[in-house]
């Protein structure tokens, strides 16, 4: 009696030396390295890759599946701008912010991260199940309605915002200091990014007039994954209006007041912030 046997199939082209050289131009590379115009991996650049360097012609469906036999997925990548300093950043992470903590520890002082950022009453994001070929509806309101707010979070779980009208000037940005620091009795240091207004003389001036109860730091330029406080305005944005629409008669300034609201009284889930990859460097502190 003959023993049955998996048929092998058609053999592929590629040896399994090649294909891990296929991974190894891609993983963590830019197809630009590699003369292509074209800055984001692709099929087609792979495929042209393939020819041109080993004489051998692959179908897409073939790049495909070797691509995923490769652990190699189709993903939307993070955006950073070319400007940003690795050198100031490891700085940052290494140096700066470590002596900031031990400063902070000396004065009996609190570290805050600040930002700030936009809400649109028509701004959708997500996705949602739809009957292939037809486009779902989502009903928002026909109002463009929008307002700013200003953050500040700690690691211990303190969440304190502001919402304001229109865009941000240093005669605003120290309005809003001078709210974050009412009756607080611990010197705070701030760390806030490079935006003019942050550094206008106005805010220089009252940053000297506190005598010490207020310091701002500044992060590297260009490197927002730094600051918890943009994971905070991520999870405000995917979870707020965009995924529930206002309602008619809503106001766009109490909805986001009331979800900003909601998570400073949720210490946990600002915790759960510093958490993240990107703001690891930042000690409890």
């Amino acid at each position: 009696m003959l023993a049955s046997t998996k048929a092998s199939g058609r053999p592929r082209k590629l040896s399994l030396t090649q294909e891990r050289q296929v991974l190894r131009w891609v993983n963590g590379k830019n197809p630009q390295q590699y003369g292509f115009d074209f800055g984001l991996w692709t099929r087609q650049i792979v495929q042209s890759l393939v020819l041109e360097r080993f004489d051998t012609q692959l179908s897409l469906a073939s790049i495909g599946a070797m691509l995923a036999r490769l652990g190699l997925t189709a993903q939307k990548p993070l955006q950073r701008a070319y400007q940003r300093d690795p050198l100031a950043i490891e700085q940052w992470q290494r140096v700066t912010f470590p002596m900031i903590a031990a400063q902070a520890r000396r004065d009996a002082a609190e570290i805050f991260f600040w930002d700030e950022s936009g809400f649109r009453a028509d701004a959708v994001h997500g996705k949602t199940w739809g009957q292939r070929g037809q486009t779902p509806v989502v009903d928002r309101p026909g109002q463009r309605q929008s307002i700013s707010a200003a953050s500040a979070v700690n690691s211990k779980g303190a969440f304190w915002f502001q919402t304001y009208a229109g865009a941000l000037t240093g005669e605003l940005f120290v309005e809003l200091l001078r709210k974050l620091m009412y009756r607080r009795r611990k010197p705070v240091h701030l760390v806030v990014d490079g935006l003019p207004a942050h550094k206008k003389s106005v805010v220089k001036q009252y940053v000297a007039s506190t005598e010490g109860k207020l310091t701002l730091h500044f992060l590297p330029g260009y490197a927002p994954d730094l600051n918890p406080d943009e994971l905070v305005w991520s999870y405000a944005k995917r979870t707020g209006v965009a995924r529930r629409p206002l309602k008619k008669g809503e106001k766009l300034d109490q909805r986001v007041t009331e979800q900003l609201q909601s998570i400073a009284e949720d210490p946990a889930l600002v915790r759960s912030f510093f958490g993240h990859p990107s703001v690891a460097y930042v000690s409890d502190c």
